[in-house]
């Protein structure tokens, strides 16, 4: 794939965004780095004269704009998505910082279409967000002055998307099918379903079980074949169990 071309695979999702303002600054932030999905979930007001007003001729990124309810309905279809989180959090996957990051997404185009997730102005990402993207991203910023308004973190984000695109590409190799976000999130399903009813899992007192399990599984990156291999032995067990 002509590596700029990846750019039209990166789909920039803001989560619960309460200034329609941001938004179109978003836009006009991924207009400039030549990116063209945006995603919005739950927005507080959109569509919004302020955002059209903000976009500055990104008005085409605004009316392409998808707008659904949850952060999962955002990320079906796609290979790979990258949380972008200020917070360290207890059980979150090692961070990557910006820059380090989008080589990575960039390369994950190469299997299909990723996401790029940013939060709510003023609380960022819930714990239950980030922990369906596959790698935590984070800005450097200065730690003494660390508060970055929404605009300005996804333009640097895309610009460094950019960058990273337009990098020589890697020799060609043979690359294995990895899960789409929904293959694995039904094998999380099905994982969680199987441990409950084997008795390993108690729901009354989950503790951090399956979030330590999700962690696990996303930083290995199953490839379809594994995820069809550990739910053939999931259903095994199950029925054998029930004999």
């Amino acid at each position: 794939m002509n590596r700029p071309l990846a750019l039209d695979r990166i789909r920039v999702v803001l989560s619960r965004t309460s200034h329609p303002g941001n938004i179109g600054a978003a836009a006009r932030a991924m207009k400039t780095m030549g990116l063209s999905q945006l995603w919005l979930v739950a927005p507080e007001s959109f569509p919004d004269p302020v955002a059209e007003a903000r976009a500055s001729g990104a008005d085409d990124i605004l009316a392409a704009a998808k707008v659904v309810g949850r952060l999962s309905d955002a990320l079906v279809g796609t290979v790979f998505a990258a949380a972008v989180t200020a917070r360290r959090r207890e059980l979150s996957m090692p961070r990557r910082h910006a820059r380090e990051a989008a080589v990575e997404i960039v390369d994950r185009c190469r299997d299909g279409e990723v996401a790029l997730v940013f939060g709510n102005e003023t609380n960022g990402l819930t714990n239950e967000e980030v922990g369906l993207c596959s790698l935590p991203v984070t800005i450097p910023t200065n730690p003494d002055f660390s508060s970055l308004n929404l605009g300005a973190a996804v333009q640097l984000l895309c610009y460094e998307v950019r960058m990273a695109a337009l990098q020589p590409p890697p020799p060609d190799d043979v690359r294995p099918e990895f899960a789409t976000h929904e293959q694995f999130e039904g094998f999380i399903a099905h994982l969680e379903r199987a441990v409950t009813a084997s008795g390993f899992h108690d729901p009354a007192n989950p503790k951090r079980l399956l979030p330590r399990m999700r962690r696990m599984f996303n930083r290995i990156r199953l490839e379809k074949e594994e995820v069809a291999i550990l739910r053939g032995m999931l259903t095994t067990f199950e029925h054998h169990k029930r004999r």
